[in-house]
């Protein structure tokens, strides 16, 4: 005689693989929708260019007005003192790609050369600085998650060269009184390897203090750092995570 094992519903759901179970479909069913086509040739077809090499249409002054940095030569350069500069659009869960070189010249130490930041939400930072044979905090060096997690590898190029971010980011989430339901997650590629791993934020960033969260927006803009140093981005896209 053949026995049946009779599973219940809650023990499925009790089990560590029930994010797994595709209840309403079969395995390999004929049924089931297929993922929705992107075309990819150069930015995907459902991406969003947040700088083209061209102008700063998609930017703005995070202090209000135009973004002053300067554009030529198919890049934009932070303009010191200018100010950050921020997108004009608001965003939540994205797939993020951006390209950035520090100055060829070589000036200062740690964090003096070619310092400057990747803020998403406004308010989450991944660093930008020339980190090639430049001693810093470990948690202040290019790629690291500013104040809270270094990266796996320093796999910083020399400076001049470009340098891409490949960053995946889910924001934090809040229940109705504002409390933390689930942390902000980042994983980043720092020119193709792996350095941030679905690491999960302390809060936003903060300067020589603990980081913490407090309830804001579903969306907000991404910022770019002016640190006072005349770093360069290319090549900025962006795709809205469903």
């Amino acid at each position: 005689m053949k026995l049946i094992r009779v599973v219940s519903l809650s023990a499925v759901l009790a089990s560590p693989l029930a994010g797994q179970v595709p209840a309403q479909w079969e395995v390999h069913d004929t049924l089931r929708p297929p993922p929705r086509i992107v075309s990819v040739q150069g930015v995907p077809s459902d991406g969003i260019v947040l700088f083209d090499g061209t102008d700063l249409t998609e930017w703005r002054s995070s202090q209000g007005g135009a973004a002053k940095w300067r554009v030529r030569d198919g890049f934009v350069e932070v303009a010191p003192g200018s100010g950050d500069i921020e997108t004009a659009r608001r965003f939540g869960d994205v797939q993020l790609h951006i390209e950035w070189a520090t100055p060829a010249e070589v000036k200062g130490d740690g964090q003096g050369r070619g310092n400057s930041g990747v803020f998403l939400m406004g308010m989450y930072e991944l660093q930008v600085l020339d980190s090639y044979q430049n001693r810093t905090y470990a948690d202040g060096q290019a790629a690291s998650i500013y104040g809270q997690h270094p990266p796996l590898v320093n796999a910083a190029r020399p400076p001049g060269e470009w340098q891409t971010y490949a960053i995946v980011f889910r924001r934090p989430r809040f229940d109705s009184t504002g409390a933390l339901s689930s942390p902000a997650r980042m994983t980043v590629l720092h020119n193709g390897v792996l350095v941030h791993d679905a690491v999960e934020l302390f809060g936003a960033t903060a300067n020589q203090r603990r980081a913490t969260y407090r309830a804001h927006a579903d969306r907000l803009p991404i910022k770019l750092q002016d640190h006072g140093n005349p770093t360069k981005f290319r090549n900025i896209w962006v795709r809205e995570i469903e």
